[in-house]
């Protein structure tokens, strides 16, 4: 009976996780998802990568809206490994692995009503979170803040951001 339990409170836990992951990503506004979709296509297409990954957490997402649907993001996250190889297309049944690192991403791009713009070209950095850097770190933050603004407009990274 004691066995029993354990195994139901283990499946019950595993399921809470991978909901947490999917409810976190379904909390993100569209213009966010898109950016996510993004990042994962691209770590996705490089042939080192063997695992599916999945949206884990923002942890920091920043905008400007100069007017005229036009909105500049920046978001730093988290994409977690799962046990699902490569091109799986629905990750509901994927269970996260404990033994990968995490991949750790900044991005921004430009978008207009919601879709990503061509122009100035998405930024993407994703790399395991064990081998980043600070310099690196540094680094991407400058490059969004080089993006194409207005003149005049405050930089990415000092706009009004959510956590």
């Amino acid at each position: 009976m004691a066995s029993l339990l354990l195994l139901l409170f283990t499946f019950g836990a595993l399921l809470s996780s991978s909901n947490s992951q999917e409810n976190n990503y379904n909390k993100l506004s569209e213009s966010y998802k898109k950016g996510v979709d993004l990042a994962l296509q691209k770590l996705h297409s490089h042939t080192g990568i063997q695992h599916h990954f999945v949206f884990l957490r923002s942890l920091l997402k920043s905008d400007i809206q100069p007017g005229f649907d036009v909105t500049y993001i920046y978001h730093h996250f988290y994409l977690k490994p799962t046990t699902c190889p490569k091109g799986t297309l629905d990750s509901k049944g994927c269970q996260p692995r404990k033994n990968r690192p995490l991949i750790d991403c900044a991005m921004c791009y430009k978008t207009l009503r919601d879709e990503i713009e061509p122009e100035p070209k998405p930024y993407v950095h994703c790399v395991h979170k064990t081998a980043l850097t600070q310099e690196m770190r540094e680094a991407s933050v400058e490059h969004c803040n080089q993006m194409g603004y207005g003149s005049g407009a405050p930089t990415l990274l000092a706009s009004r951001g959510t956590k």
